[in-house]
């Protein structure tokens, strides 16, 4: 450890207090010789008066004095904050271990035995000068640091708050969207299915192109639907069996699955505490981007879970087109895709949303990949008192 800075003497004040005139002007001159400012108190109640007064950075106290003695000057001293920071070294010929015990007690730093050696005294209240810059300094910046902290939680109650009006509106727009769009999805199928063929080919067209708009709106809607309701519609986290969710989920894509020919199995699976419908929307669109995203061959895709440090991690295994390494963090980024919508319908919020749920669970997701190599969606869930180990394997 490197040893502490000694500050420059002579922006150093000592305050020298002993009832004895001769060993003040001794003290003193040897101090002011070594470029220290020295100021001398007669006595105990002069030395508080003093200190008070011109605040000086250490102070040598003599113990043996008449009235107020050495052991009461200190505690008066350290008992007034202007004064109680200020380090003591007492001066005494006391060699007595209680008498000691008693000076740090009441607030001394140090002793030095008379007679004085000058070049102990010197050494003893360089290191106590030293020692009281550093704490000073450690002080300055643990009062900096809470100011820091302060504004840290101002500022992130600031943003949580923002958050949360943001979701909120996100919701509330939507919901408020849903019916003037259905209607109007109603109405343009309707004028599709009145009118198709009675036109001109042209105009079959345009109205193709309003039918589909209408249905990517209202499916973007729905999404960002879901997307809000993470954080506003959320529900209390409770024991839920993976398996199970990921069998719902495997139901729910029936015609997807087949359609594409795809094989989905897992293995064991633990039950965790979490919210159940978020956790469904969660292998939900993991599952689902499986199937989308596939190559050639029809999609293989294996759900695993392994206990991991404090908690759970999972994998969804596919054989898809894969990922490449400059898109690992886009890819989770709400409206972000990698592909037109004519390679693979979707908008851009599925991931964003995988993000989202994982996050509010307490853990993270990430994806390993390469192109034409399929792709592995991790992601980590803690354990918590209520978690409990997968209950044999299941493979539908």
């Amino acid at each position: 450890m490197r040893a502490p800075e000694v500050p420059d003497a002579s922006a150093m004040t000592i305050l020298i207090v002993d009832d004895v005139p001769a060993n003040l002007e001794v003290v003193g001159r040897h101090l002011e010789n070594h470029g220290y400012r020295a100021v001398v108190a007669q006595g105990g109640k002069e030395g508080i008066e003093r200190a008070a007064l011109v605040r000086p950075n250490l102070i040598l106290l003599d113990v043996l004095m008449p009235g107020i003695d050495g052991f009461e000057t200190c505690r008066r001293l350290k008992a007034n904050p202007d004064t109680r920071d200020i380090p003591v070294i007492f001066m005494t010929a006391l060699t007595d271990t209680a008498d000691k015990l008693t000076g740090f007690e009441v607030g001394a730093v140090d002793y030095v035995t008379k007679p004085l050696d000058g070049a102990e005294v010197l050494a003893r209240i360089d290191t106590h000068l030293s020692l009281s810059v550093l704490r000073r300094q450690l002080q300055e910046q643990n009062a900096q640091l809470k100011q820091e902290i302060v504004a840290r939680e101002h500022m992130q109650e600031a943003l949580q708050r923002s958050n949360t009006e943001l979701e909120q509106l996100a919701y509330v727009a939507s919901h408020d969207m849903q019916e003037p769009l259905r209607m109007v999805a109603s109405y343009l199928q309707l004028v599709a299915q009145r009118y198709q063929g009675k036109l001109d080919a042209e105009a079959d067209e345009f109205i193709g192109f309003a039918v589909d708009g209408a249905k990517r709106m209202q499916a973007l809607i729905n999404d960002l639907l879901a997307y809000s309701r993470v954080g506003t519609k959320a529900r209390p986290f409770a024991p839920t069996d993976c398996g199970a969710i990921v069998n719902v989920a495997i139901s729910d894509l029936r015609v997807a699955i087949e359609e594409s020919g795809a094989r989905i199995t897992h293995g064991t699976l633990p039950v965790v505490m979490a919210d159940a419908n978020q956790l469904a929307h969660l292998f939900l669109n993991l599952l689902a981007n499986a199937i989308k995203f596939r190559g050639t061959e029809a999609p293989q895709v294996q759900i695993d879970a392994e206990p991991s440090g404090d908690g759970w991690c999972f994998a969804v295994r596919d054989n898809g087109i894969g990922i490449g390494p400059e898109y690992f963090d886009r890819i989770f980024v709400l409206f972000q895709r990698l592909h037109s919508r004519r390679e693979y319908p979707g908008t851009g919020i599925g991931l964003a949303l995988c993000k989202k749920i994982v996050e509010r669970h307490g853990g993270r997701i990430w994806v390993e990949s390469a192109p034409g190599t399929g792709a592995v969606f991790r992601f980590t869930l803690p354990r918590r008192g209520d978690d409990a180990p997968p209950q044999g394997e299941k493979t539908p």
